[in-house]
Formats: C-alpha cells, structure tokens, sequence
C-alpha cells in the first residue's frame, strides 16, 4: 500500500534508490538501517508559503527534500529578512538538532510547492546510538560545515562585488556539483548582502565575458568555472 503511494511523487523510487542514500548524514549507515529510518518517515507535501519551523521552535525532525525548494532565513528587530540559504532535492535540515537545547536559530519556509520526507531526531539519534561506526562520518562532515561556514564569512568580508559573486556562484556550485543553479536575484543579493540592481548588473558583466549564461526563471548556468575561480583568487587584489 505505501509503495503504490510514495512511487509516482518519489524523485528517489523512480531512480531506483532512497533518499537517505542521497544525504551525507545518512551514508555511513547500513542499508537496512536506512531502510529502517525510511519506514519511519512521514511524507509530506505542502504548498509555497508554508512555514514548517519559526525562530526558537523545538527541533524534532529531519527534513529530507525530494521535490521542491525551501528557504532558511533570519528576521532582524526591524522585520528585515536576511537568507542563509536555499536547499533543493537530495538536500536536509538537521544541523540544530545536535545543541544542547534543540531549537531552530531560523525559520525555514516552502518557496515553492515542496514533497517531504520527515524522520523523527529522537528515531535517528536512538540508531546512531547503535552504530557508532557512523559517527565518525558525521564528525567528518560536520567539520566540512564549518569550513563551509567560514568561508561564506571571508566571502561577506569582501568589498567587491565581483568577487563576491563569483565566489557564491562557485561556493553553490560545490555544494550541489551541478552547473546550473537555480536562485532568484533577490535571493543571490539578500545571501551575500548586495542590492539587487549590483547582482543584476554583476551577472550581466559575467555573462558577457562567457562565464555564465542566464537561462531564465532565476537559473543560471556556469559556463567558465576557471574564469570566476580566477576573479574570486585574485580577492585580496581588489
């Protein structure tokens, strides 16, 4: 019964494989301990506009994408919205649930019609509790956060514009490994804080010297990977 459901809206059933073997968090897990946490999960579906978790909510999940997008942000006193982030298929949002006190430092929000997997943090940190093989893994990848981290820091220290456009264009180009990236300008400038009429006229010049091509509905296509790497090298130049 759930098999005939979850087939024709799972990006992951239809490649013949399950999300969890898409996520990093889950890899060191044995197979049917993936399988497991698969039969536990929820799946649901909401549309653009949803607000899954506010500021100061409770973590009690992972959130396993498999279709659409969702935004993580920060709101100031001011009500202005800061972006930390955009994730898509075969990302998660799971880093708060290792605090001491799990609560989200941000809100997460549907910014296109999303499809699911939910899988309870009290379910998977009880099997991490039996495989500390995996634990390791997480370790490992939990320090490739932090550098990613503090790379987007180095990224809003730099003036120019160029640099560090180029530099978001590259950083999401590792995270996803793919050439074309989907964000809106006003997703781009409010991310690496420029206005969007700079991200625009930035992408425009790129464009122009044939390291991008801009292919409509807020995607972009990296066409000279060594072209921006050389821009965001030469940083400490500009």
């Amino acid at each position: 019964m759930n098999r005939k459901i979850l087939e024709p809206c799972c990006p992951f059933h239809v490649k013949n494989t399950t999300c969890t073997k898409q996520i990093r968090l889950f890899q060191a897990l044995p197979d049917d301990v993936q399988q497991e946490l698969i039969a536990s999960a929820t799946s649901i579906q909401r549309h653009k506009g949803y607000v899954f978790a506010s500021d100061g909510d409770p973590v009690t999940s992972i959130l396993i994408i498999r279709k659409g997008n969702i935004k993580t942000y920060r709101l100031d006193a001011a009500g202005n919205e800061y972006l930390l982030d955009v994730l898509h298929e075969e990302q998660a949002i799971w880093h708060d649930m290792f605090l001491k006190e799990p609560v989200y430092h941000y809100s997460i929000e549907a910014i296109s019609n999303v499809d699911v997997c939910e899988i309870s943090t009290e379910t998977f940190l009880s099997v991490l509790n039996h495989h500390p093989e995996a634990a390791l893994s997480l370790i490992q990848m939990l320090s490739t956060e932090l550098t990613a981290a503090k790379e987007k820091i180095l990224l809003l220290s730099i003036r120019s514009p160029e640099v560090r456009t180029a530099g978001f264009l590259l950083e999401r180009w590792n995270k996803s490994g793919d050439d074309i990236i989907c964000f809106k300008l006003e997703d781009i400038a409010a991310t690496i804080s420029l206005r969007m009429e700079t991200i625009s006229r930035t992408l425009r010049k790129f464009e122009k010297a044939g390291m991008i091509s801009r292919l409509g509905k807020g995607k972009i296509r990296i066409t000279d990977r060594p072209g921006l790497y050389e821009i965001f090298r030469n940083a400490d130049q500009t």
